[in-house]
């Protein structure tokens, strides 16, 4: 989940506009990552050094590595290393931006380098998402927001941004949660957990978002709102909660029993105190993820 939270964090520094990153998000799928990306984020090479390599690439046929020992910017066990490392895709986003012409390389370098501060993540550590870290960034997601959120509750957003990247894709990037006590829904799905975490949760979205959702989920077009498209809603919401009752079985020997989900269309639903909203946007639309922890 790098790339999504750095998405957050670009915007966060108003490095970036929603529109900016989304138009970024959408190209990660055909975008390859460049060798001078991964040595500027390994701390291998500076941004200028990048830019010197790029330039003198369209006066030399060369390759940037060739270039880059050649100019002593890189050593050959590192170059090595680069060639064969995988690497997470927030590098891909941020070098898409720079593409873009939204961020020089120099700025990009030093958003990465506070990222990684902030959130502990090794450049080192390769291209896996590594389970501990990724509870960090839910956790400092909110931190950020002034509102520090229960060990449960960390562990249940974390398992509902995995299983949006799973099910629905990883081309999402989550911005900063709203701390709402109603909410007007569009089409929302709402299910009711009792147990080891007491709380209200949901998905919200208009019809067009609501449409391509499904369409994600089950695997197969839709192109109309319809029930199957409110049964696709209801079906990832329930099985997203499924997952949490089941792991906090397996690990704490508790599980959170889950009320049949409920459909709900344009009317507004009460909240508790500490209900928040955090929407998350993808290239068809904007997801409204809803939790309201029963007081």
């Amino acid at each position: 989940m790098y790339a999504q939270f750095f998405g957050s964090y670009l915007l966060s520094r108003n490095a970036v506009t929603p529109v900016e990153l989304k138009e970024a998000i959408s190209h990660l799928s055909d975008s390859h990552l460049r060798l001078g990306t991964i040595a500027m984020s390994k701390g291998y090479m500076t941004a200028k050094e990048v830019d010197e390599v790029c330039f003198l690439q369209t006066r030399e046929d060369k390759h940037f590595g060739e270039i880059a020992v050649e100019r002593n910017y890189l050593f050959d066990d590192q170059l090595n290393e680069l060639l064969k490392s995988q690497n997470p895709d927030y590098l891909l986003l941020g070098q898409n931006l720079v593409d873009m012409g939204v961020l020089t390389n120099e700025r990009l370098e030093t958003l990465l380098a506070g990222y990684q501060k902030e959130n502990q993540i090794d450049p080192a550590a390769g291209g896996d998402d590594i389970p501990e870290q990724t509870t960090e960034l839910v956790r400092n997601f909110f931190f950020t927001s002034d509102r520090t959120l229960s060990d449960l509750m960390v562990t249940y957003m974390n398992l509902i941004f995995n299983n949006l990247v799973r099910f629905i894709g990883g081309d999402f990037t989550p911005l900063s949660p709203a701390f709402v006590s109603e909410y007007d829904t569009n089409c929302a799905v709402i299910q009711r957990l009792t147990g080891v975490l007491p709380l209200h949760s949901g998905i919200d979205m208009d019809k067009e978002a609501a449409i391509e959702f499904a369409s994600r989920y089950a695997q197969m077009e839709f192109n109309e709102f319809d029930e199957y498209v409110q049964a696709s809603l209801e079906d990832f919401l329930n099985l997203h909660n499924g997952l949490f009752s089941v792991n906090m079985s397996n690990t704490s020997s508790k599980e959170a029993e889950l009320a049949p989900p409920e459909f709900t269309e344009n009317r507004s639903v009460e909240l508790s105190s500490n209900a928040f909203v955090v929407p998350v946007i993808y290239p068809f639309g904007t997801v409204y993820l809803l939790l309201s922890p029963d007081n």
